[in-house]
């Protein structure tokens, strides 16, 4: 029977793509959710938090016992996860760790069904190993007791998606695009908003349990007309594309990492699956959950019009854990749990907290670092240079803030509006790296700022690089803080000048 929607119906992966898009429409639609996160901070800035319907829980996949909790009392599941991120050297094992934990804690639980969102792709010697792991993790699922419905998609085109900002960035940079032979690949894409509706319609129909299901849009298309296509609906001169025979799959990941903010470790196992045909061999759900399916023009546009509204709901790096930064709270000695360094500035505007906020939560992205772009972008390169995800990640929204967000080679990892922001480093460092915003109201309309950068580091080498970039840290920190006051055309009172960490000073005062 349909799931009862007083019934919790748990979340796996909230924070990811798929998650954090499905959740406030199941929550629309009436269900109780358990959302399940390694992380619940990045959950409780979101616009659905406070949803009475709501109950945001901490797990990992990872961990047997923290899931049989998370299932205890739900009757459903949907398991939208995977380990396919540039921290995992071997996702598929990790797959099967964590989809052997799911099939014990529903079991454990007592669950009546799991949903799971896999992959398109007919096993043969020449899958991907991406794609090879999705049909695994389904197996495993399907062959516990827990009924499992898998629905099985190609490339889902959204706002967001890792698959749509490799299309994105390659065609809006590359007027002319030397390509691997997979360009001619036939795959049968699928819009997100119909992925979501046959994701909630799963829990209504019976007739889906325990069953599996492709879900795709009716056309057939190759990755040349989805380009082709991209182009006409971004308003772009036609791209010229050029097929050559010797762009291997490892090429084709540092490629799309060089001229897309995808690192290559992500990127590699998603060209590698380009080379598969992925097509949907049959069409039963489309009889049990009716929807009109959006064609790739419609979809495209749809994702288009959300990126120009600047409503993107959420994105492919918004997964991953908060980077840690306990060791930056100078609770002991400076000596204590080895040597760490600090850079505080401050700078004191003639302008209100709220509107000095506006333009701090602004930083990064589009609107770049408010001073010495190119040393950013310089300093971007030789991270995606030396492996790291470099500094074209960009960041959700332009607007807004919330912990667990990407902005640019930086994590964010708290947020306390409108008086600090505190970004940890995700860039490759010989230690680990902060940059902190600290905002006051000194006196009716003057809000006093203090940036605070501080670096732990790892042995000689995380020393001497502490040293090396200092000398930069006068202009470029200076400078982002006139940059700051400038963006909002507010006089400087006093400053930019060094300080003392107001962190430190504090923990003196209460010590």
């Amino acid at each position: 029977m349909p799931i009862d929607p007083q019934t919790p119906v748990l979340v796996t992966g909230a924070t990811g793509y798929i998650g954090a898009r499905l959740i406030p429409r199941l929550l629309q639609a009436g269900y109780r959710v358990r959302a399940l996160a390694r992380t619940p901070a990045k959950l409780r800035d979101r616009p659905w938090a406070n949803d009475p319907g709501l109950e945001i829980v901490a797990g990992d996949l990872f961990d047997r016992e923290s899931m049989i909790r998370a299932c205890q009392g739900c009757r459903a599941a949907y398991y939208l996860v995977h380990s396919m991120n540039p921290t995992s050297h071997d996702f598929a094992a990790s797959d099967r760790a964590a989809a052997d934990n799911m099939v014990a804690a529903a079991e454990a639980a007592g669950l009546e069904r799991i949903i799971y969102l896999s992959g398109l792709g007919e096993d043969a010697p020449d899958l991907s190993e991406h794609l090879r792991s999705r049909a695994e993790v389904a197996k495993i699922l399907r062959a516990g007791k827990t009924p499992t419905t898998v629905l099985r998609a190609a490339m889902i085109i959204g706002s967001g998606s890792a698959s749509f900002e490799i299309l994105r960035y390659l065609v809006e940079r590359l007027p002319v695009m030397v390509t691997p032979r997979w360009v001619d690949t036939p795959c049968q894409p699928i819009s997100i908003r119909n992925v979501l509706t046959y994701l909630i319609g799963c829990l209504g129909c019976d007739d889906t349990i325990g069953q599996t299901f492709d879900i795709g849009q009716p056309e057939v298309v190759t990755y040349r007309q989805l380009m082709r296509i991209f182009a006409e609906e971004a308003g772009l001169p036609r791209r010229w594309i050029v097929p050559v025979p010797v762009l291997t799959p490892r090429l084709s990941s540092y490629w799309i990492n060089l001229v897309t903010p995808v690192p290559a470790a992500l990127a590699r196992p998603l060209a590698e699956g380009l080379r598969n045909t992925v097509v949907c061999g049959e069409t039963r759900i489309r009889e049990l959950i009716p929807q009109e399916l959006l064609d790739c023009r419609q979809s495209i546009r749809a994702a288009l019009e959300q990126l120009r509204g600047q409503t993107v709901e959420s994105s492919w790096s918004d997964a991953g854990a908060i980077p840690p930064a306990a060791w930056s709270t100078p609770g002991d000695a400076s000596w204590a749990g080895g040597t760490h360094y600090d850079d505080a500035r401050q700078i004191r505007l003639a302008a209100p907290i709220d509107k000095t906020w506006r333009a701090v939560s602004c930083i990064g992205g589009d609107t770049g670092w408010y001073y010495a772009n190119w040393l950013w972008w310089l300093r971007g390169l030789l991270d995606q240079l030396a492996g790291g995800i470099g500094l074209r990640r960009g960041r959700r929204c332009p607007l807004e803030l919330a912990p667990g967000d990407a902005l640019d080679f930086w994590r964010v990892a708290e947020v306390d509006k409108p008086q600090r922001l505190l970004l940890a480093a995700e860039m490759k460092l010989p230690g680990k790296a902060l940059l902190e915003f600290r905002l006051s109201e000194s006196a009716p309309g003057e809000t006093l700022v203090i940036q605070t950068a501080r670096y732990l580091p790892r042995g000689l080498t995380g020393i001497l690089y502490w040293y090396a970039v200092w000398p930069f840290h006068n202009f470029v920190f200076d400078g982002m803080l006139r940059g700051i006051a400038h963006s909002l055309d507010a006089k400087i009172l006093q400053g930019p000048e060094k300080t003392k960490d107001p962190a430190k000073e504090r923990l003196k005062a209460e010590g």
